[in-house]
């Protein structure tokens, strides 16, 4: 993958210069943020350079999944010399629950907020027993976090945890064992309709649990499943792929996200990430 040329950010400023100005209401006011996993191997050779791609299209907020061989001072130091931030900090379950002190440490050097994990270890299916057993830590680490840390847990959908069960999902019975007080979500909306769910619908039906969001689509013709994994390339620019965003993040407004990062997980990001950051910005109410 390559970062965005000179010529790509040069395209993308015309784009939105011919972006109708009318007196109709913007669907989406937020600024959006960016996922550093979106730039991962731009960012393991040139950390610096990365970063004035990423704010040369506009973006000034991040969630950093990696420490890329660096410190978090040392992270810091180049956001802050760009007048960056780092809002979220998504480190491994393992990680989570064997260095809480350390990674929340890495996560306040770094100016974040909220320490995310996106994925629970564990082979076949997820079952019943195993969320229980993931509430019982999510709730315990939550609560280490913010008592001792000052820091909101967040946990990030991936799929898998929508497998039936009752009359709803794994993913209901996650939500009803866990402490709103000291677990919160953050949704990946590709990752909430890869399994069939409606994310919008999810939005409503939880409303402030969810305190993130990754904007993501998915590709049309692609049939989903529990497994929580699906080629990068069917990763597509906003508004090409299957999901709803108009209804997703009106939504997303009613529940109160307070971050939106953009992930784009494909090959394609150098013509993709411009696309879908100009389709952000032309959705009217």
């Amino acid at each position: 993958m390559k970062s965005p040329s000179v010529r790509t950010l040069t395209v993308l400023i015309a784009l939105l210069s011919l972006v109708t100005i009318t007196d109709a209401a913007p669907l989406f006011s937020a600024t959006s943020g960016m996922v550093s996993y979106t730039y991962r191997e731009q960012f393991a050779k040139d950390l610096p350079g990365t970063l004035d791609t990423i704010r040369a299209l506009g973006i000034t907020d991040l969630e950093f999944s990696n420490l890329f061989g660096r410190t978090a001072a040392d992270i810091r130091r180049e956001l802050d010399r760009r007048g960056m931030k780092c809002s979220s900090f998504g480190v491994s379950y393992d990680d989570a629950t064997k260095k809480t002190d350390e990674v929340a440490a890495n996560a306040k050097t770094l100016g974040a907020t909220f320490l995310r994990v996106a994925w629970v270890p564990h082979e076949g299916a997820f079952t019943p027993m195993l969320t229980r057993k993931t509430a019982e830590e999510f709730n315990r680490i939550g609560r280490e976090l913010r008592e001792k840390h000052g820091l909101t847990f967040v946990y990030h959908n991936h799929g898998y945890e929508f497998e039936p069960y009752g009359s709803g999902t794994l993913f209901d019975l996650l939500m009803a064992l866990t402490n709103p007080a000291d677990v919160s979500y953050e949704l990946d909306i590709l990752w909430a309709k890869f399994p069939g769910q409606d994310p919008a619908a999810l939005l409503t039906k939880f409303g402030h649990r969810f305190r993130l969001m990754h904007l993501k689509d998915l590709r049309k013709g692609v049939k989903g499943d529990f497994s929580g994994k699906t080629d990068t390339n069917n990763d597509v620019a906003l508004g090409t792929g299957q999901i709803d965003l108009r209804a997703v993040l009106r939504a997303a407004r009613e529940a109160g996200i307070e971050h939106y990062y953009i992930e784009d997980e494909s090959a394609n990001i150098a013509t993709q990430v411009p696309q879908s950051i100009v389709y952000l910005k032309q959705l009217q109410d």
